[in-house]
């Protein structure tokens, strides 16, 4: 099973966007000293869950992990991720963009869903 370089390159934009919009989140809607706590914190803690936790052997990543997880808990972890990053981008900046925001993710993964298929098979 192979992924189009294009998908790919779309997943990766998308997972920007959501730290992106973490840090916007987390400095606009905090107070003066919090702000630098959530923007700095909330990136990096989402960033970790990420990378630490994948199954072993997923062609669209590198097949390497830390924590070996089921196929359907990196499914239900990405679409909390994702769902975070609408939450952020409608919290910040406004329901038309957050909305547009899911669209693209929706589409993302309707054109990977040979990979969703391959992780639910993943026990």
């Amino acid at each position: 099973m192979s992924y189009h370089p294009v998908n790919l390159a779309l997943r990766f934009l998308l997972e920007l966007t959501v730290l992106f919009a973490a840090v916007y989140w987390g400095w606009v809607t905090s107070g003066e000293w919090s702000r630098y706590l959530w923007a700095i914190f909330l990136p990096l803690i989402l960033a970790a869950v990420w990378g630490i936790f994948a199954v072993p052997h997923d062609p669209s990543r590198s097949g390497k992990t830390v924590v070996a997880v089921p196929g359907w808990t990196r499914l239900v972890i990405e679409l909390f991720f994702f769902a975070l990053g609408f939450w952020f981008i409608h919290g910040s900046i406004g329901p038309l963009v957050a909305n547009i925001f899911s669209v693209i993710v929706f589409a993302h993964y309707v054109v990977s869903y040979e990979r969703i298929k391959w992780l639910l098979k993943q026990s």
